[in-house]
Protein backbone atom coordinates (compact mmCIF):
# COMPACT_ATOMS: atom_id res chain seq x y z
CA UNK A 1 0.00 0.00 0.00
CA UNK A 2 1.39 3.70 -1.34
CA UNK A 3 0.54 7.37 -0.68
CA UNK A 4 1.86 10.31 -2.11
CA UNK A 5 3.38 12.55 -0.20
CA UNK A 6 3.10 16.67 -0.10
CA UNK A 7 6.87 16.69 -2.01
CA UNK A 8 6.12 14.39 -4.36
CA UNK A 9 7.40 11.73 -3.15
CA UNK A 10 6.16 7.86 -2.68
CA UNK A 11 5.76 6.61 1.03
CA UNK A 12 5.71 3.25 1.38
CA UNK A 13 3.81 1.87 4.56
CA UNK A 14 3.60 -1.66 4.63
CA UNK A 15 -0.44 -3.84 5.31
CA UNK A 16 -1.39 -4.39 8.91
CA UNK A 17 -0.29 -8.21 10.03
CA UNK A 18 -2.46 -10.28 11.51
CA UNK A 19 -1.37 -9.88 14.75
CA UNK A 20 -1.79 -6.01 14.90
CA UNK A 21 -4.27 -4.75 17.80
CA UNK A 22 -4.00 -7.75 19.58
CA UNK A 23 -3.30 -7.36 23.51
CA UNK A 24 -0.07 -9.60 24.99
CA UNK A 25 -2.70 -11.63 26.99
CA UNK A 26 -4.55 -12.62 23.56
CA UNK A 27 -1.15 -13.26 21.73
CA UNK A 28 0.17 -15.43 24.25
CA UNK A 29 -3.00 -17.42 23.85
CA UNK A 30 -2.19 -17.43 20.00
CA UNK A 31 0.94 -18.75 20.27
CA UNK A 32 0.61 -21.00 23.07
CA UNK A 33 2.65 -18.81 25.26
CA UNK A 34 2.90 -18.44 28.95
CA UNK A 35 4.96 -16.41 31.79
CA UNK A 36 8.41 -17.98 32.23
CA UNK A 37 7.74 -19.32 35.68
CA UNK A 38 4.06 -19.44 36.35
CA UNK A 39 2.70 -21.62 38.66
CA UNK A 40 1.49 -24.96 37.01
CA UNK A 41 -2.37 -26.31 37.53
CA UNK A 42 -2.20 -28.87 40.79
CA UNK A 43 -2.19 -31.31 38.85
CA UNK A 44 0.41 -31.31 36.41
CA UNK A 45 2.57 -29.70 39.35
CA UNK A 46 1.98 -33.15 40.84
CA UNK A 47 2.90 -34.90 37.26
CA UNK A 48 6.21 -32.81 36.79
CA UNK A 49 7.33 -33.07 40.58
CA UNK A 50 6.56 -37.39 40.00
CA UNK A 51 8.79 -37.04 36.75
CA UNK A 52 11.55 -35.83 39.28
CA UNK A 53 11.98 -38.60 41.86
CA UNK A 54 14.69 -40.08 40.54
CA UNK A 55 16.16 -36.40 41.03
CA UNK A 56 14.64 -36.32 44.81
CA UNK A 57 15.61 -40.26 45.59
CA UNK A 58 19.83 -39.12 44.32
CA UNK A 59 19.37 -35.39 46.06
CA UNK A 60 18.65 -37.31 49.26
CA UNK A 61 21.24 -39.98 48.92
CA UNK A 62 23.67 -37.22 48.25
CA UNK A 63 22.55 -35.38 51.38
CA UNK A 64 22.84 -37.97 53.71
CA UNK A 65 26.36 -39.11 52.56
CA UNK A 66 27.72 -35.37 52.61
CA UNK A 67 26.25 -34.95 56.42
CA UNK A 68 28.85 -36.02 58.70
CA UNK A 69 31.40 -36.32 55.68
CA UNK A 70 33.91 -34.54 57.61
CA UNK A 71 33.54 -36.24 61.01
CA UNK A 72 35.77 -39.53 61.29
CA UNK A 73 33.04 -41.95 62.69
CA UNK A 74 31.26 -40.52 59.76
CA UNK A 75 27.45 -42.10 59.15
CA UNK A 76 28.03 -43.71 62.75
CA UNK A 77 26.61 -40.42 64.16
CA UNK A 78 23.06 -41.14 62.15
CA UNK A 79 23.02 -43.26 65.28
CA UNK A 80 24.80 -42.65 67.86
CA UNK A 81 23.59 -38.39 68.38
CA UNK A 82 19.80 -40.11 69.16
CA UNK A 83 21.44 -42.71 71.43
CA UNK A 84 23.91 -39.89 73.09
CA UNK A 85 20.34 -38.06 73.21
CA UNK A 86 18.79 -40.95 75.13
CA UNK A 87 21.53 -41.47 77.49
CA UNK A 88 21.38 -37.86 78.80
CA UNK A 89 17.09 -38.06 79.19
CA UNK A 90 17.56 -41.06 81.01
CA UNK A 91 19.80 -39.53 83.57
CA UNK A 92 17.94 -36.39 84.24
CA UNK A 93 14.31 -37.68 83.67
CA UNK A 94 14.35 -41.37 83.95
CA UNK A 95 16.66 -40.96 87.28
CA UNK A 96 16.62 -37.95 88.96
CA UNK A 97 12.93 -36.84 88.06
CA UNK A 98 11.64 -40.37 88.33
CA UNK A 99 9.49 -39.55 85.30
CA UNK A 100 9.63 -43.44 84.45
CA UNK A 101 6.68 -43.96 86.82
CA UNK A 102 3.86 -45.70 85.47
CA UNK A 103 6.24 -47.86 83.16
CA UNK A 104 7.55 -50.78 84.08
CA UNK A 105 11.63 -50.30 84.82
CA UNK A 106 12.80 -53.10 82.05
CA UNK A 107 10.62 -51.07 79.38
CA UNK A 108 11.80 -47.78 80.16
CA UNK A 109 15.20 -47.83 78.30
CA UNK A 110 13.40 -49.08 75.05
CA UNK A 111 10.44 -47.07 75.37
CA UNK A 112 13.40 -43.80 76.12
CA UNK A 113 14.93 -44.92 73.17
CA UNK A 114 11.96 -45.59 70.85
CA UNK A 115 10.70 -41.94 71.66
CA UNK A 116 13.50 -40.25 70.64
CA UNK A 117 14.43 -41.98 67.57
CA UNK A 118 11.02 -41.30 66.30
CA UNK A 119 10.50 -38.02 67.48
CA UNK A 120 14.06 -37.32 65.95
CA UNK A 121 12.59 -38.23 63.00
CA UNK A 122 9.52 -35.52 62.60
CA UNK A 123 12.13 -32.67 64.71
CA UNK A 124 15.06 -33.20 61.67
CA UNK A 125 12.24 -33.55 58.58
CA UNK A 126 10.71 -29.85 59.98
CA UNK A 127 14.36 -28.54 60.80
CA UNK A 128 15.30 -29.45 57.32
CA UNK A 129 12.04 -28.26 55.92
CA UNK A 130 12.49 -24.74 56.61
CA UNK A 131 16.02 -24.33 55.22
CA UNK A 132 15.14 -26.49 51.91
CA UNK A 133 14.50 -23.42 49.84
CA UNK A 134 15.98 -20.39 51.59
CA UNK A 135 19.39 -22.40 52.26
CA UNK A 136 19.19 -23.84 48.23
CA UNK A 137 18.34 -20.63 46.45
CA UNK A 138 21.67 -20.92 44.09
CA UNK A 139 20.00 -24.31 42.91
CA UNK A 140 16.42 -22.65 43.20
CA UNK A 141 17.48 -19.94 40.66
CA UNK A 142 19.41 -21.70 38.18
CA UNK A 143 17.26 -24.61 37.64
CA UNK A 144 13.77 -25.08 36.33
CA UNK A 145 12.02 -28.03 38.63
CA UNK A 146 8.86 -28.37 40.91
CA UNK A 147 10.18 -26.77 44.18
CA UNK A 148 8.54 -29.23 45.81
CA UNK A 149 11.45 -32.12 45.36
CA UNK A 150 13.28 -29.64 47.58
CA UNK A 151 11.37 -30.25 51.21
CA UNK A 152 9.90 -33.75 49.98
CA UNK A 153 14.04 -34.79 49.52
CA UNK A 154 14.53 -33.23 53.12
CA UNK A 155 12.09 -35.59 53.98
CA UNK A 156 13.18 -38.36 52.32
CA UNK A 157 17.09 -38.40 53.39
CA UNK A 158 15.46 -38.25 57.55
CA UNK A 159 13.47 -41.00 56.78
CA UNK A 160 16.38 -43.14 55.21
CA UNK A 161 18.45 -42.13 58.38
CA UNK A 162 15.46 -43.26 60.37
CA UNK A 163 15.56 -46.41 58.66
CA UNK A 164 19.54 -46.85 59.13
CA UNK A 165 18.92 -46.42 63.01
CA UNK A 166 16.01 -48.81 63.11
CA UNK A 167 18.95 -51.47 63.14
CA UNK A 168 20.32 -50.18 66.68
CA UNK A 169 16.87 -49.75 68.13
CA UNK A 170 15.96 -53.77 67.38
CA UNK A 171 18.99 -54.60 69.12
CA UNK A 172 18.01 -52.18 72.48
CA UNK A 173 14.19 -53.51 72.53
CA UNK A 174 15.84 -56.97 72.20
CA UNK A 175 18.59 -56.80 74.77
CA UNK A 176 15.19 -55.60 76.80
CA UNK A 177 13.19 -58.96 76.64
CA UNK A 178 11.10 -58.03 73.50
CA UNK A 179 11.45 -59.65 70.07
CA UNK A 180 10.82 -59.80 66.99
CA UNK A 181 6.98 -60.27 66.42
CA UNK A 182 3.85 -60.15 63.95
CA UNK A 183 3.34 -56.82 66.15
CA UNK A 184 6.45 -55.71 64.29
CA UNK A 185 5.01 -55.33 61.24
CA UNK A 186 3.47 -52.18 62.22
CA UNK A 187 5.91 -50.15 62.13
CA UNK A 188 6.00 -49.98 58.71
CA UNK A 189 2.37 -48.31 58.28
CA UNK A 190 3.26 -46.17 61.02
CA UNK A 191 6.21 -44.81 60.01
CA UNK A 192 4.99 -44.66 56.53
CA UNK A 193 1.47 -42.12 57.74
CA UNK A 194 4.86 -40.25 60.04
CA UNK A 195 6.87 -39.91 56.58
CA UNK A 196 3.30 -38.37 55.16
CA UNK A 197 2.88 -36.26 58.06
CA UNK A 198 6.39 -35.36 58.65
CA UNK A 199 6.61 -34.43 54.48
CA UNK A 200 3.63 -31.90 55.20
CA UNK A 201 4.79 -29.90 57.56
CA UNK A 202 8.07 -29.58 55.99
CA UNK A 203 6.25 -27.84 52.98
CA UNK A 204 4.77 -25.81 55.15
CA UNK A 205 7.76 -24.58 56.86
CA UNK A 206 9.50 -24.83 53.64
CA UNK A 207 7.24 -22.02 52.30
CA UNK A 208 7.48 -19.95 55.93
CA UNK A 209 11.19 -20.21 55.85
CA UNK A 210 11.46 -19.26 52.00
CA UNK A 211 9.51 -15.52 53.18
CA UNK A 212 11.31 -15.35 56.54
CA UNK A 213 14.50 -17.06 57.12
CA UNK A 214 15.18 -16.24 60.79
CA UNK A 215 12.54 -18.96 60.98
CA UNK A 216 15.01 -21.50 61.36
CA UNK A 217 16.61 -19.67 64.15
CA UNK A 218 13.24 -20.01 66.51
CA UNK A 219 12.35 -23.82 65.40
CA UNK A 220 14.56 -25.54 67.66
CA UNK A 221 12.75 -23.94 70.71
CA UNK A 222 9.10 -24.67 69.39
CA UNK A 223 10.44 -28.44 68.31
CA UNK A 224 11.62 -28.63 72.07
CA UNK A 225 8.99 -27.87 73.67
CA UNK A 226 6.42 -29.94 71.62
CA UNK A 227 9.29 -32.81 72.39
CA UNK A 228 8.56 -32.05 76.13
CA UNK A 229 4.66 -31.86 75.65
CA UNK A 230 4.87 -35.04 73.27
CA UNK A 231 5.35 -37.60 75.78
CA UNK A 232 9.37 -38.38 74.64
CA UNK A 233 10.90 -39.21 78.11
CA UNK A 234 7.38 -40.23 79.98
CA UNK A 235 3.97 -41.53 80.03
CA UNK A 236 1.53 -38.82 79.31
CA UNK A 237 -1.15 -40.54 81.09
CA UNK A 238 0.87 -41.18 84.36
CA UNK A 239 2.60 -37.85 84.53
CA UNK A 240 -0.92 -36.36 84.58
CA UNK A 241 -3.23 -38.11 87.07
CA UNK A 242 -1.60 -37.11 89.90
CA UNK A 243 -2.28 -33.37 88.58
CA UNK A 244 -5.86 -31.61 88.92
CA UNK A 245 -6.68 -31.31 85.49
CA UNK A 246 -9.93 -32.00 83.37
CA UNK A 247 -9.41 -35.43 81.29
CA UNK A 248 -9.41 -33.37 78.22
CA UNK A 249 -6.08 -32.32 78.57
CA UNK A 250 -4.79 -35.82 78.73
CA UNK A 251 -6.30 -36.44 75.85
CA UNK A 252 -4.96 -33.72 73.63
CA UNK A 253 -1.67 -34.03 74.97
CA UNK A 254 -2.09 -38.20 73.49
CA UNK A 255 -3.73 -37.11 70.34
CA UNK A 256 -1.14 -34.53 69.19
CA UNK A 257 1.09 -35.95 66.36
CA UNK A 258 4.09 -36.69 67.62
CA UNK A 259 2.61 -38.78 70.72
CA UNK A 260 0.60 -41.10 68.42
CA UNK A 261 3.44 -41.94 66.09
CA UNK A 262 5.36 -42.71 69.33
CA UNK A 263 2.88 -44.83 70.83
CA UNK A 264 2.31 -46.85 67.77
CA UNK A 265 6.18 -47.89 67.47
CA UNK A 266 5.78 -48.18 70.93
CA UNK A 267 3.18 -50.61 70.73
CA UNK A 268 4.45 -52.75 67.83
CA UNK A 269 7.87 -52.96 69.63
CA UNK A 270 7.57 -53.33 72.81
CA UNK A 271 6.00 -56.47 74.94
CA UNK A 272 5.38 -54.30 78.16
CA UNK A 273 3.93 -51.75 76.47
CA UNK A 274 -0.05 -52.54 76.01
CA UNK A 275 -2.98 -51.18 74.12
CA UNK A 276 -3.62 -49.56 77.56
CA UNK A 277 -1.50 -47.25 77.08
CA UNK A 278 -2.81 -46.17 73.82
CA UNK A 279 -5.40 -43.33 73.30
CA UNK A 280 -8.49 -44.42 71.52
CA UNK A 281 -8.84 -44.78 67.80
CA UNK A 282 -5.11 -44.24 67.59
CA UNK A 283 -4.54 -45.23 64.05
CA UNK A 284 -7.69 -43.29 62.81
CA UNK A 285 -5.56 -40.04 64.39
CA UNK A 286 -2.10 -40.91 62.56
CA UNK A 287 -4.16 -41.54 59.18
CA UNK A 288 -6.25 -38.36 59.74
CA UNK A 289 -2.86 -36.65 60.97
CA UNK A 290 -1.03 -37.66 57.79
CA UNK A 291 -3.89 -36.98 55.62
CA UNK A 292 -4.68 -33.39 56.60
CA UNK A 293 -0.79 -32.23 56.73
CA UNK A 294 0.21 -34.07 53.63
CA UNK A 295 -2.82 -32.52 51.57
CA UNK A 296 -3.16 -28.90 53.14
CA UNK A 297 1.01 -28.93 53.12
CA UNK A 298 1.30 -30.17 49.94
CA UNK A 299 -1.55 -27.34 48.24
CA UNK A 300 -0.22 -24.53 51.03
CA UNK A 301 3.59 -24.92 49.19
CA UNK A 302 1.88 -24.84 45.90
CA UNK A 303 0.39 -22.14 45.82
CA UNK A 304 3.52 -20.12 46.67
CA UNK A 305 5.23 -22.20 43.77
CA UNK A 306 6.58 -18.96 41.40
CA UNK A 307 7.84 -16.91 44.14
CA UNK A 308 10.75 -18.85 45.50
CA UNK A 309 14.40 -17.69 44.73
CA UNK A 310 12.41 -14.45 43.78
CA UNK A 311 13.63 -11.22 45.39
Amino acid sequence: MSETTHDGGIAVSAAPGPDEGLSPAELAAKYGLSVSGARPGLGEYVRRLWGRRHFILAFSQAKLTAQYSQAKLGQLWQVATPLLNAAVYFVIFGLLLNARRGIPHEVYVPFLVTGVFVFTFTQSSVLAGVRSISGNLGLVRALHFPRAALPVSFSLQQLQQLLFSMIVLFVVVMAFGSFPAWSWLLVVPALVLQFVFNTGLALVFARMGAKTPDLAQLMPFVLRTWMYASGVMFSIPAMLQEKDLPAWVTDVLQWNPAAVYMDLVRFALIDGYGSEYLPSHVWAFAVGWAAVAGVLGFVYFWKAEERYGRG
